[in-house]
């Protein structure tokens, strides 16, 4: 491959776009809709969730209108939404307003899944390009640009994020750039020559987009503050002087306060997000004994799926955990691979470069997150989609500890100090060419996986709620949800698409029952709600786990509901069925306007 012509390269760069181009959009929406991905549409269309009534009955109708686009809503209502409803910057939402005008609505007036996933598969695609394009600035080798862009094709991580609704593909775009920048300017460092001041520009801009994406660009930031802080400490300690005043260095001083600039602008808003609640998730308490260990191998599960991933999300449980024990023996088995080659590539000048500012960014930044962990206990390592912080830079490492491999024998057989008979050299070249030929495959592995979902499911699971509803209620429903934010909102709008894409015999309300500080508020707007329905009900209880026991069962006693399954669990609910009987009087409670018989004849009518 590298006395390949440049034709050659461009048509293997084009395949393996194409490649990744077909294996995000594949399937891809076959999995179910999220919280987090209807925070997504509701945001892009410049809607809210305040809007949906809490405590109180409503129908599949008004729990879904935030997924509806509003005539007249523009930029302006999408950032407004944003900085009061949520703790994200706007530019994907923004991004995906105007995308989201390109695709037309379902039957029922809701967008489509595969119109607000396409666009971060698209961007997901885009960042196979660049990944050669970083590659070959990093090591100045076409192997390694073409092995790091073949990984960063079939990569199941990667695959994973491209086909969320979400804002992570864009961010990873924006640090592969970056990472470009850095590269660029490590090496004039190096060379002890002036940064142009086009690639300066550049930088700040980029740093400023990557800001607007995503906060947690910031990690990426403070990981490439310490490559520069690393390459200023070799260059004093050589020269026994001090690195900062050097001319050369002058333009890189810009460069920071250029990007903690466009940092601080966001600082008055990052005053007053919406935090509490909508974070809470992420901190953990005190940890004791082996706990301390948690996020650890959390860290170590999340950075193997960034090149394997096989189906540990299958029945039976055996399978699973022989799935399981696989991949740490896959990983024991390929990492001193990885290292030697990385080895290899650090002997030579011009890849030296490369290996050590990729693989001190990469180090700093996971670094940085088990600090956060740790000090601060949030818990970082517990969503493996945060690891797209440093997710490129690893991409290109993996690629160029592969790449010593692909072409050792040429390098064996170019080395003046080693004699090596052609038979061993044919022999060495066939078998390492095999070994990255396997671990790509391997990879390529891990990619159908997260396509045939027997990998990285969606973190909350709506279609087996959704299922089990439609299966076993008999009766006119009401489902219920302690309601904190916008996430309990989203649970129960997945339930509700569900529902509506494959309808029940029967129709199905809806309860956001509004939890504050006291677990005991959402027992009175159950209450009233069960008050108001007319019976034989049936009641399906959502994630009311933390409602005291004793209250939440003399109300159900009382408006004779009786458990009639057994509490059951899947990811993001957990989830019981109870029938409420007829009273005992002989005369049905008034129902109050917009609940009640007029809401059940209101859903048998849709």
């Amino acid at each position: 491959m590298k006395t390949a012509p440049t034709w050659l390269h461009v048509l293997l760069v084009l395949f393996w776009t194409l490649l990744g181009l077909s294996l995000r959009f594949a399937n891809l929406t076959d999995k179910p809709l999220w919280t987090d991905e209807f925070s997504t549409i509701a945001f892009s269309l410049g809607n809210g969730f305040s809007d949906i009534p809490l405590d109180q009955v409503i129908t599949t109708e008004n729990l879904l209108q935030p997924l509806r686009p509003t005539p007249g809503n523009g930029v302006k209502d999408v950032i407004s939404h944003l900085f009061r409803e949520s703790n994200h910057p706007p530019l994907y939402f923004v991004l995906s307003h105007f995308w989201l005008s390109l695709f037309p609505t379902n039957s029922d007036g809701i967008i489509s899944t595969w119109g607000i996933r396409s666009l971060a598969a698209l961007i997901g695609t885009i960042t196979i390009p660049v990944t050669f394009c970083l590659s070959w600035l990093a090591f100045r080798s076409r192997v390694v640009a073409q092995t790091a862009t073949a990984l960063m094709a079939v990569s199941p991580f990667g695959i994973y994020l491209a086909q969320e609704a979400r804002h992570y593909t864009l961010p990873i775009l924006v640090i592969l750039l970056s990472l470009c920048c850095l590269v660029i300017a490590a090496r004039k460092l190096r060379d002890r020559v002036i940064l142009p001041i086009w690639l300066c520009l550049s930088w700040i801009v980029i740093n400023g987009l990557g800001i607007a994406t995503h906060y947690f660009f910031a990690f990426t930031l403070g990981a490439e503050a310490i490559v520069i802080l690393c390459l200023g400490l070799v260059q004093s300690w050589r020269e026994g002087g001090i690195w900062y005043p050097s001319v050369h260095w002058r333009r890189m001083w810009i460069v920071a306060a250029g990007t903690a600039a466009a940092g601080l602008i966001w600082w008055p808003i990052l005053q007053n997000l919406q935090e509490g609640e909508l974070t809470r998730w992420i901190y953990q308490g005190d940890r004791s004994g082996w706990a301390w260990l948690d996020p650890v191998g959390q860290a170590l599960a999340g950075w193997i799926t960034m090149l394997y991933l096989l189906p540990i999300q299958t029945d039976p449980q055996w399978l699973e955990a022989l799935f399981g024990v696989a991949l740490v023996l896959l990983m024991l088995w390929t990492v001193p691979k990885l290292y030697r080659g990385l080895q290899v590539q650090y002997l030579q000048r011009e890849p030296r470069l490369g290996v050590l500012v990729l693989s001190v960014f990469v180090v700093g930044a996971i670094v940085l997150f088990f600090s956060i962990t740790y000090f601060f206990e949030a818990d970082l390592t517990s969503a493996f989609r945060y690891n797209f912080v440093f997710f490129p830079g690893a991409v290109v490492l993996l690629g160029a500890g592969l790449a010593s491999s692909w072409d050792v024998a040429v390098r064996i057989a170019q080395s003046p100090a080693v004699s090596v008979p052609p038979a061993l050299l044919n022999l060495l070249r066939v078998s390492n060419r095999k070994t990255v030929v396997v671990i790509w495959l391997l990879s390529l592995l891990g990619a159908l996986t997260v396509l045939a979902n027997l990998g990285y499911q969606k973190t909350h699971r709506p279609d087996v709620v959704a299922a089990t509803i439609r299966d076993q209620t008999e009766y006119p429903a009401l489902v219920a949800i302690p309601h904190r934010t916008h996430g309990q909102t989203g649970r129960m709008m997945g339930i509700a698409l569900e529902l509506q894409q494959q309808p029940p015999p029967n129709p199905v309300l809806f309860l956001l029952a509004h939890q504050t500080q006291n677990p005991d508020s959402v027992i009175t707007p159950l209450e009233q709600a069960l008050s108001q329905l007319s019976r034989p009900l049936d009641l399906w209880l959502l994630n009311f786990q933390e409602i005291p026991e004793e209250p939440l069962d003399k109300v159900l006693k009382a408006q004779a509901c009786t458990a009639v399954s057994k509490s059951r669990a899947v990811d993001g609910y957990r989830y019981r069925l109870y029938r409420c009987r007829k009273l005992a009087s002989t005369k049905q409670p008034p129902t109050k306007s917009g609940v009640g018989a007029e809401l059940l004849q209101e859903s048998f009518d849709r």
